[in-house]
């Protein structure tokens, strides 16, 4: 037997149903945070087990709210459904709001059944326990300026001119391409236009004793996220990894809002890709001057307070796409390269489904930094070196699901939008 095969099977036990799961719930005991992540955007297993595992950190442990990789504007809808808030007539329907590339990351039937869930659980709570579901990303600079927009004119009319004066700002451009490049060569810039907005908002929340309601925390958030997308999409046309971090560190900060907004004793639970909620000092991502979401919660938050689990398969299908803004596909996965943390899982659990936790002191062989796969929104199987990222796994996670073999998502049947004038590709990794 290899020494990595021992070490494996040492920290895991077969995860063949919810039953099986006890043992990470007893990894979780009080935590506050949970992040769970994903290999893919497009698998479908990684979605359920997800609900799975949600649904009871909701039900028996009290966690207050779902963050997930998603625009604020759009999941904030989904918050306003599930807690009876809004006309939609189903889950289905509340998801066409998901009109961004790429739609399939939420608008599909496994989202679905997990909005459904939580509309049950809700239906049973007074309005102020209800269970809400937020989006953590930056990329919605327009969508959000005009959320920002409508809440002003009329609820908040002392900051009318400061948001006109940033809308007018933007206005000349037709997406992000086009502001961020002439940004980047002095052509112009909205960047104290939209720090002037967000400081006239924050002003007008600590002066209007009405300026606690959700409207205000919306368009606040909102305004956030004007100010950070506008210095993301410009750190991209520079390249290198300040994109990457502008964007996860406003992804810790709305978690902490949200948090703050729930009260001393909130619990979320957050739903992103591996390269977002793995300790980003445990891959190559350091050495580069990259953070990322579950290396900043660590160093924010209590030891006991936070728990990590990755996710990762040897092979199956996907949802991706060929190209930014390209229609999705369903596509193959190859088999694991050999030597990679996946390939090891397959031969060490003799192709069968498994969890496994990591203690305080886990085998040396678990630190070992092998490859783990990591797949986009833009996927090419054939050519998939660029897909492993170098990984001390014990260190990255503190559990992980290891799924031998997973199926492709089931986008709604809406799922036919691919346009996108307002966004940029990220650089590195690729569409995650």
């Amino acid at each position: 037997m290899r020494p990595t095969d021992e070490a494996l099977r040492h920290v895991s036990r077969t995860l063949t149903g919810e039953g099986d799961l006890d043992p990470l719930f007893d990894r979780i005991g009080d935590a506050r945070l949970v992040l769970l992540g994903e290999a893919s955007h497009g698998t479908s297993e990684y979605y359920t087990w997800r609900h799975k595992i949600t649904e009871r950190l909701i039900r028996e442990k009290g966690f207050s709210f779902i963050a997930v990789e998603g625009d604020w504007p759009d999941c904030y809808a989904v918050t306003r459904y599930v807690r009876g808030l809004d006309d939609a007539t189903s889950p289905r329907d509340v998801l066409k709001v998901f009109e961004r590339w790429p739609t399939w990351m939420w608008a599909n039937e496994e989202v679905a059944a997990l909005i459904g869930t939580l509309e049950r659980i809700n239906d049973e709570r007074p309005m102020d326990e209800r269970v809400g579901f937020y989006g953590l990303d930056v990329y919605s600079l327009w969508e959000s300026l005009h959320a920002v927009l409508g809440y002003v004119r009329k609820e908040a009319p002392a900051a009318l001119e400061k948001v006109r004066d940033a809308y007018r700002c933007f206005e000349p451009f037709d997406d992000v391409d086009e502001y961020a490049r002439a940004a980047t060569w002095g052509l112009g810039g909205c960047e104290s236009n939209v720090v002037a907005m967000l400081s006239e908002l924050k002003a007008g929340r600590r002066t209007d004793t009405r300026s606690d309601s959700d409207a205000a925390f919306d368009a606040e958030q909102n305004a956030m996220v004007v100010k950070n997308a506008e210095r993301y999409y410009r750190s991209m046309v520079g390249g290198g990894g300040e994109s990457w971090n502008v964007r996860d560190r406003h992804m810790t900060e709305t978690l902490d809002r949200l948090l703050d907004r729930h009260g001393p004793a909130a619990k979320a639970v957050v739903w992103e890709h591996n390269t977002h909620i793995g300790d980003a000092r445990a891959t190559d991502m350091a050495r580069v001057g990259m953070v990322n979401v579950g290396q900043l919660v660590r160093e924010r938050y209590a030891k006991d307070d936070v728990v990590l689990v990755g996710f990762g398969s040897h092979r199956g299908t996907v949802i991706a796409g060929d190209g930014w803004n390209a229609p999705l596909r369903n596509m193959p996965v190859p088999q694991a390269r050999a030597g990679s943390w996946e390939d090891q899982m397959h031969h060490a659990f003799d192709g069968q489904d498994h969890l496994l936790i990591f203690g305080g002191n886990a085998d040396p062989a678990l630190h070992v930094r092998r490859g783990h796969r990591a797949i986009g929104v833009v996927y090419h199987p054939e050519s998939e070196s660029g897909n492993y990222v170098p990984t001390d796994l014990a260190e990255r996670y503190d559990a992980f699901l290891y799924l031998d073999s997973t199926t492709a998502l089931s986008p709604l049947a809406t799922d036919v939008r691919t346009e996108h004038r307002h966004e940029l590709p990220e650089t590195f990794p690729s569409g995650m």
